[in-house]
């Protein structure tokens, strides 16, 4: 345990940790712009230069690690004039206007350039070429936004093992993008959007859809309905300046009505659909392969996050069958609203405008999707993030924080805790048993407070391993079995579960897998910097909500089993097939 001098502190710390890291520990604030806690520490920014008594040269506390007796200054003369040539180099080939940049009020290096006392840039250096792709439904980059931080590069290749950005060049030729100049939709891009979840100055950025949502608001024809994610009530209030993890429901409710919209629903409500039919699903196939002995994919993996899903389609087409057949909650939502809404209140389809607002930008493209088209007309309209929901409500002025609560409307309003936890990773799977498991013993999970607790938490895969006892007669079969289950979250870690399962090292029954580490609550389109403590604190509040509802079972939503009753007939009948059900192309990898 060595310990160092930092600006005359004394901090003793694990052999192996890094200046930067010290220095948190003793809440000393070094500024970094390259840097990943927890991911990454290459030193590319060289923002983080600290002074080591007896180093001839500054160096980057990111990388560098203690030694006994070192003696530390983060903030010496020397230490102020390199960070400040290092951000007034950077901001002489930013080709920014800060003026209208949506990242203005949240940009690293603006902040860090108010910070340093950068109050003109002095150099007139040189500046790469302004090149604008827009070539996918849900992202955008700005090459010459770009500061050559590698964040994007980072969290695409190693938390998503996708890699579709790599920096290529030498010197101030470098630009960070897909191989030879290609478009994003040229190459295999899951439009997670995490890359643009880390940009520091926003190079890459969500397509900004907000316009569209106001051109439907203000047209008499349109109903406009908007639909909310999980994920959303408990990170919209880090928009206003609330602490993560703030549970916002009501007040979202009421933002959105005085917004505009003609009904206020909620995501959850197709989330205990899902359940129903996925679920449904999953018990099928078990009796498929267990009683008929017909062969069937499992084990079955989870639909509801488009990324995952286009990364299957590029990279494992092979076990594209594998794929429940379900679509996701917001895409149940949407073709519901235009048959099932529509009926009840006397409108056509078309008349039918539908807002998503979602943790995710990948659900951007999810809706422009051939598939999605179900009840006769595109089945989602328009898909706004977090932050775009934050940055509509501060156009109009609305006071957030102050707003009182207001409930979501019915009938699609109404849901269970189980819809609220799919924000979370292992939520899909803990909904999905709390529903299956008392379908097949007559019984409640055998978990404390239903909670499945070996496949929470933010440990990359986590398994787990349920034994059916005392089947109800329906589902005999089961007795004795003893179901096997696998969640992973981040796309890496869901490479390395289907190798094993490809290899035969691993056997499951069902297996959830979510895009974004952390599930929904770390999207692509969540309010920045999403670190694990922000997570850990969007889980919790996610819980909490779960634990505060009456009903904490899908199967048991009253307004889930009135669809049934008078519209759908029953999970995988004729009409929720049509309706609610889809397939998966084999694509390319670019």
């Amino acid at each position: 345990m060595p310990t160092i001098t930092i600006d005359s502190l004394n901090v003793t710390v694990p052999e192996g940790t890094t200046i930067l890291e010290a220095a948190r520990e003793a809440n000393i604030r070094i500024p970094t712009l390259c840097h990943l806690k927890d991911v990454q520490a290459i030193g590319a920014c060289r923002v983080c230069l600290v002074e080591v008594t007896g180093s001839r040269s500054l160096v980057a506390s990111c990388t560098m690690p203690v030694a006994d007796k070192m003696q530390i200054r983060t903030s010496s003369k020397r230490v102020r004039d390199a960070r400040r040539t290092v951000v007034e180099l950077l901001l002489s080939e930013h080709d920014g206007d800060c003026q209208t940049c949506h990242r203005s009020d949240d940009c690293d290096l603006r902040q860090l350039a108010r910070e340093l006392g950068v109050q003109d840039v002095k150099y007139a250096g040189g500046r790469a070429p302004r090149v604008r792709d827009e070539s996918t439904p849900a992202l955008i980059r700005e090459t010459a936004k770009c500061i050559l931080c590698r964040r994007c590069v980072t969290v695409c290749s190693q938390i998503q093992g996708v890699a579709a950005l790599f920096p290529q060049g030498r010197g101030f030729k470098t630009t960070v993008g897909p191989a030879f100049t290609s478009t994003l939709n040229d190459v295999v891009c899951v439009q997670c959007g995490q890359c643009s979840a880390v940009c520091p100055v926003g190079a890459i950025s969500e397509r900004d859809q907000i316009a569209d949502v106001w051109a439907a608001l203000d047209n008499p024809a349109k109903h406009v309905v908007v639909q909310t994610a999980p994920a959303i009530r408990a990170a919209l209030g880090e928009c206003f300046g609330l602490p993560a993890g703030t549970l916002v429901t009501g007040k979202m409710v009421t933002a959105l009505k005085r917004l505009g919209f003609a009904a206020v629903f909620d995501t959850n409500f197709a989330a205990d659909l899902t359940i129903m039919e996925e679920g449904t699903e999953l018990l099928t196939r078990l009796k498929a392969a267990l009683v008929d002995k017909r062969p069937v994919a499992l084990p079955m993996f989870t639909s509801c996050s488009p990324g995952w899903i286009k990364f299957m389609e590029h990279y494992y087409p092979d076990m594209l069958a594998n794929l429940s057949t379900c679509k996701s909650p917001q895409q149940m939502f949407g073709a519901l609203a235009k048959t099932y809404y529509a009926a009840r209140i006397g409108k056509k389809p078309e008349d039918i405008f539908v807002v998503s607002v979602m943790p995710c930008t990948a659900k951007k493209y999810e809706s422009q999707r051939p598939e999605m088209n179900s009840s006769g007309v595109r089945d989602v309209d328009v898909v706004l993030t977090t932050r775009e929901l934050g940055r509509m409500i501060l156009q109009t002025g609305i006071d957030f924080v102050s707003l009182p609560d207001t409930p979501m409307d019915s009938p699609m309003g109404e849901s269970t805790g189980a819809a609220d936890i799919f924000a979370n990773t292992g939520g899909v799977m803990e909904a999905a048993l709390r529903t299956a498991y008392e379908i097949v013993t007559g019984r409640e999970l055998p978990f404390a407070n239903l909670h499945v607790t070996p496949v929470e938490g933010l440990e990359g895969i986590k398994e787990a391993a349920i034994t059916i006892e005392n089947a109800t007669p329906d589902w005999a079969f089961l007795n004795g079995a003893t179901l096997k289950i696998a969640v992973a979250h981040g796309l890496s870690n869901a490479r390395t579960l289907l190798e094993e399962i490809r290899a035969g090292r691993a056997s499951y029954h069902f297996v959830e897998v979510m895009t974004c580490p952390g599930g929904c609550i770390g999207g692509g389109g969540q309010p920045r910097m999403t670190t694990n403590e922000i997570r850990k604190a969007r889980i919790g509040a996610i819980y909490r909500e779960d634990e505060g509802k009456p009903l904490r079972k899908s199967h048991t939503n009253p307004a889930v089993l009135k669809l049934y009753a008078e519209f759908l007939g029953a999970p995988l009948g004729e009409k929720s097939h049509h309706l609610l059900h889809t397939h998966y192309t084999e694509r390319g990898r670019g």
